[in-house]
């Protein structure tokens, strides 16, 4: 299915949204919640399935139903589309502070890979699916885990990432990288986990056990401020100053 066409603009700094235009007849999908208002003529329906294969039976709906409940994400999809006439405007919001990235997915061969919470909302004909990572030890230590999503299709679709975005484009190197700073990269782009460092840098050194590798050739989208870092920081009693504590006992010991 061919995606529909649609006008954009985002809106804000640190706290973004993204206001789509629709003609007559156009429709954008969205995850559930994530709209912030929407303009007379614009009416919405919350679907079980993303609509990009609308001959689609029920038994293939609660597939994609149940893959995206895998994922951790909402079983239904809201469509919103412009019952009226000329053009209407319907906005949606990210969850948290970041940036919202716009993704032409026609110039990035059809298809990219995000993290699972990462998709935000779609030209109509936009496919979302469950994408198994082939490699189990990104599932086990990688922090976008061994189910992500992979959005299909030849329209423009929106993720959102926390802080700011860093995009990155390979030419057949290697970038290594916080697990949890990976939004996105394209489909061709080989994502895989590798310890970091030596056991005292991987247990004291801040940084984690492991770190995401992504080699090949095509683009990558970075986050500065994973959720969970986020959350880490906020979250009463970090645990920021026992590791330096700790980290610092570990020293005296190692150089007594």
């Amino acid at each position: 299915m061919k995606s529909h066409e649609v006008d954009y603009k985002i809106m804000g700094h640190d706290i973004q949204f993204v206001e789509i235009e629709l003609d007559p007849d156009e429709t954008v999908i969205a995850e559930a919640g994530a709209m912030m208002y929407m303009k007379e003529g614009i009416e919405f329906k919350t679907k079980m399935g993303d609509g990009s294969e609308p001959d689609k039976g029920l038994f293939g709906k609660l597939l994609s139903a149940a893959s995206r409940k895998i994922t951790g994400e909402s079983i239904f999809i809201t469509h919103f589309t412009q019952c009226g006439t000329g053009k209407s405007h319907v906005a949606f919001a990210a969850p948290y502070p970041g940036t919202i990235i716009p993704i032409d997915l026609s110039a990035r061969g059809n298809a990219i890979i995000v993290q699972r919470d990462a998709f935000l909302c779609a030209a109509l004909g936009t496919k979302i699916s469950m994408h198994l990572n082939r490699n189990l030890g990104s599932g086990f230590f990688g922090g976008e885990g061994f189910i992500l999503q992979k959005l299909q299709g030849d329209g423009m679709a929106f993720i959102h990432a926390g802080g700011t975005v860093v995009e990155h484009e390979l030419n057949g190197e290697t970038l290594r990288v916080d697990t949890g700073c990976v939004v996105g990269f394209e489909a061709n782009i080989e994502f895989n986990i590798e310890r970091a460092g030596n056991l005292k840098s991987m247990i004291f050194g801040g940084e984690g056990l492991f770190l995401a590798t992504l080699r090949g050739h095509g683009k990558v989208w970075l986050q500065s401020m994973p959720i969970r870092k986020l959350i880490d920081q906020l979250s009463p009693g970090s645990n920021s100053s026992r590791k330096e504590s700790s980290g610092g006992l570990l020293n005296s010991l190692l150089e007594s």
